[in-house]
């Protein structure tokens, strides 16, 4: 029984990461569309970071010609297990629209 019970710990653990690196993504990459097309960098900061995990962190940089937005999320075993917690990142790039405003 024992061995059940770890194995679903570990699967929990592997769907909760899935999911928050999905997520971590899908905020990334719609905070570069909307800072290429010349969003204040202010307003995508605090779009991403609704759409991102709860405690993450979010950079936002655009200059003439690239627009970058990382997410990294810190991910914990759903109980107290002594397992280190896992550190997700993503980075999604997007041309900068001629007219964008710079930072």
């Amino acid at each position: 029984m024992p061995a059940v019970v770890l194995v679903t710990l570990a699967a929990m653990w592997g769907v909760s990461i899935a999911s928050a690196q999905l997520s971590c993504t899908d905020a990334a990459r719609a905070g570069a569309r909307a800072a290429a097309r010349g969003e204040s960098l202010a307003a995508v900061h605090s779009r991403v970071t609704a759409a991102a995990p709860r405690g993450s962190t979010v950079q936002v940089h655009r200059d003439g010609e690239l627009t970058r937005v990382e997410v990294t999320a810190t991910v914990h075993a759903p109980v107290p297990t002594g397992l280190p917690p896992a550190v997700l990142r993503a980075r999604a790039l997007s041309a900068t629209e001629p007219g964008a405003a710079t930072p």
